[in-house]
């Protein structure tokens, strides 16, 4: 973490201080006949390596890095630092470490496009590997550099993709796959240097891979490194990251913890037996998949408006569109049902703990932010297909979650509901079927039936998976949970195995004494789908239970963003990885009682406001293949103080339980509409009945000696004979 703020740090400035470091004049180049390389793993993979796993995922995306041109040029600035700002932006956003702009020189290269004048180039660190002996090590080690490509890959092939969006000739390159020396570029774009014949970079300290992206689109460039500069400035700015950068004791204090805990003391977070929300197995009934909201929509069920825009709402913005090959393209790897070797007896099988420490260490290897495990049980399970109908039997008893934070610094620029909105869904869901495909491959390489359940093809509602696993709780804002460390800020991503593993415990940090007092998200609600009211059952869950309905609409239909998070934005759970911030973790976690005071400080603070330093997208909006401005323009949502009694007082919400859900077997071509009516009935009558029951609870955050209460509510508010008994 740091001691200092990122606040007032542009986004294209990067997490490493580059703007310390002197630069020259003169064009700088790699010495002819120099062999200097990007730097490589020091050890050979293992025949237990993921190594095949990853090169799968890495020749998928060298696949990617060029394609067509959109047919006209976006409205982008003609400014070319805004232009190169906007890029490095870009790169960061998807975790590159360093990025430079350099311009293109006729040597460069005869297999290049004629055209292309510049290039945007960008390191990717290697990720921290196990201790010699620590769980994953004999999975991981000598496959850094392949990691590293991959990552390097996927970036690049993004980038590629949203400059051609925006109607510029644009190709990704990166090792193996280049038409270019990315060596010589990350030179002369100020990012590396030559020493004794080896590249190395500033603030880099465990290796690197490099990316690049050459176009037609003029851009800034940036300096070369001076040869005699220290890579890394004994400024005490610098050392101490005074301007929000990544101080000098970042990588030493990551080092410091094995890797499969993983960042983040998740380890000082109180487990429970059972989650801090009521959970009644036998009272639960599996649901079909086109029951999900946004199945619905795009079937025709919300209406036509919303059938209309479901299949372009997240890809409205080109960056994100740009995303949408990666995504599509990993689908076929998600893996299947069935075991692609005979599994191993159980007198082969290594010991669960470990298993299941190594499935952790490769998961953050790889760069998921938290990993957890629990049962695959049979009511996490969708029950039918959603394109098909066929029913969906519960296959693999092990369940391994994984979230991916979609970014601090760009939420805070955002309003949540603007045209970053979808893509930091897109990136966060990419990365997550990246890391999970891996793993589930290289769960299948050993011997194990592995299969990933990812936003674009799932057979697992995720929800259970990550409170049972550990890596949050029910929160207000209904079907988004919250975590301690990142809040809401989060995608999910599941891989079912049959690989022998010990589950974590479901976690308890106070949060339902929080929600209880805070409802921030429920004010800043763009259509008011957030209850204000207490909890209420459905379908067996004990959840503060969103208007589905209203959200979907709203997420899909909205025509001055694309998507919404603005739950997520508003949160004060969504915090900044600071010293401070930490402190106030804790306190929130130790403190129920502060909850209200917290919730209403954030308000003081400002916090959930856009911060315009952090805003670095181009508001631009893809029609019929076309990026524009933005047609009705763009939301500029801040804090809504003041408008929570107003909101409570006119909220009418809805909910949608299997007996008002589209049946097993129905199909995406067979229109169920909504019926809202009866959903509200069903709300105001859960309600009533739990405001009454509330006066007989002694603790309505505790659910020692509520069961019967519970369980009698339950019964009120469902029909005669529709409530589900489990699969």
């Amino acid at each position: 973490m740091r001691l200092y703020s990122h606040r007032d740090r542009p986004v294209h400035l990067g997490p490493y201080p580059l703007e310390h470091l002197r630069r020259i004049a003169e064009p700088v180049s790699v010495p002819n006949g120099s062999t200097a390389q990007q730097p490589s793993d020091n050890r050979l993979a293992s025949s237990a390596s993921a190594l095949p796993a990853i090169c799968e995922y890495l020749e998928l995306f060298k696949g990617l890095l060029d394609g067509p041109v959109a047919p006209q040029v976006a409205p982008v600035p003609s400014d070319r630092s805004a232009r190169a700002h906007n890029l490095k932006a870009s790169a960061y956003f998807l975790d590159a470490s360093l990025a430079g702009v350099c311009r293109i020189t006729p040597k460069d290269g005869t297999d290049l496009p004629r055209h292309h004048t510049h290039a945007l180039v960008f390191l990717v660190e290697f990720g921290r590997e196990p201790w010699a002996g620590d769980p994953g090590e004999s999975w991981i080690a000598g496959t850094n550099a392949t990691r590293t490509d991959m990552r390097a890959a996927e970036i690049a092939s993004v980038l590629a993709g949203y400059v051609r969006w925006m109607g510029f000739a644009a190709r990704g390159h990166v090792h193996g796959a280049s038409a270019i020396s990315l060596e010589e570029l990350a030179v002369r774009a100020g990012l590396a240097r030559v020493e004794q014949e080896r590249l190395v970079a500033p603030f880099v300290r465990r290796g690197f891979r490099i990316g690049a992206v050459t176009c037609d689109y003029e851009m800034a460039e940036d300096l070369p490194l001076a040869v005699d500069c220290a890579l890394e400035p004994d400024d005490p700015s610098v050392v101490l990251g005074r301007n929000g950068t990544r101080p000098s004791w970042w990588s030493n204090d990551h080092d410091k913890r094995p890797l499969h805990l993983g960042y983040y003391p998740m380890e000082r977070i109180q487990r429970v037996s059972e989650p801090t929300t009521l959970v009644l197995r036998d009272r639960i009934q599996r649901v079909p998949k086109r029951g999900d909201f946004f199945y619905r929509a795009a079937a025709g069920d919300l209406g036509a408006k919303a059938k209309e825009e479901m299949s372009r709402f997240p890809m409205k913005h080109p960056y994100a569109l740009a995303m949408a090959p990666l995504i599509r393209s990993m689908v076929p790897l998600q893996g299947t049902r069935e075991p692609v070797l005979k599994e191993k007896p159980a007198e082969e099988v290594p010991e669960a703990q470990f298993n299941a420490d190594s499935i952790k260490a490769l998961g953050y290897y790889l760069g998921a932010d938290f990993v957890g495990i629990c049962e695959a049980e049979p009511w996490m399970y969708y029950s039918h297909d959603a394109v098909n109908g066929s029913p969906i039997a519960a296959y693999h008893k092990y369940a391994v979650c994984m979230l991916i934070d979609q970014g601090f610094e760009t939420m805070e620029g955002a309003s949540g509901d603007d045209w970053i909105s979808a893509s930091q869904s897109m990136r966060a869901y990419m990365r997550g079927a990246e890391i999970a495909g891996v793993i589930a491959a290289h769960c299948r390489a050993l011997g194990y039936s592995a299969r990933t359940h990812t936003n674009a093809d799932s057979e697992i509602i995720h929800n259970p998976v990550i409170v049972m696993s550990g890596l949050g709780e029910v929160s207000r804002i209904g079907d988004t949970l919250i975590n301690p460390f990142i809040g809401p800020r989060s995608k999910s991503v599941v891989l079912t195995t049959n690989l022998p593993m010990t589950v974590d415990q479901p976690i308890d940090f106070n949060l339902q004494s929080f929600c209880e007092s805070c409802r921030k998200c429920a004010r800043e609600c763009p259509c008011n789908a957030i209850s204000f009211g207490p909890k209420i059952l459905f379908n067996g869950y004990e959840v503060w239970k969103a208007d589905v309905e209203k959200c979907a609409k709203y997420r899909i239909t909205q025509q001055k963003g694309s998507a919404c998070g603005r739950c997520m934005k508003t949160c004060p759970w969504n915090r900044e990885d600071t010293i401070t911030a930490r402190e106030l973790i804790w306190r929130s976690i130790e403190h129920p009682e502060l909850a209200r005071a917290i919730a209403l400080d954030d308000d003081l603070q400002g916090n959930g406001s856009r911060n315009p330093v952090k805003k670095w997208w181009f508001d631009l909006e893809v029609v019929d293949g076309i990026a524009q401005r933005p047609r009705v323009g763009t939301n500029e949502r801040d804090l809504n103080l003041g408008r929570e009694d107003k909101l409570a007082g006119l909220q009418k919400l809805a909910i949608f339980p299997p007996e008002l859900q589209p049946v097993g077997g129905t199909t995406l071509d067979q229109v169920v509409p909504v019926d809202r009516e009866a959903g509200q009935a069903l709300y105001g009558k859960a309600r009533a009945d739990l405001a009454a029951l509330s006066s007989a609870s002694e603790d309505s955050t505790s659910f020692q000696g509520r069961e019967g209460d519970v369980l009698a509510c339950e019964a009120s508010f469902y029909p005669e004979g529709a409530k589900g008994h489990g699969p």
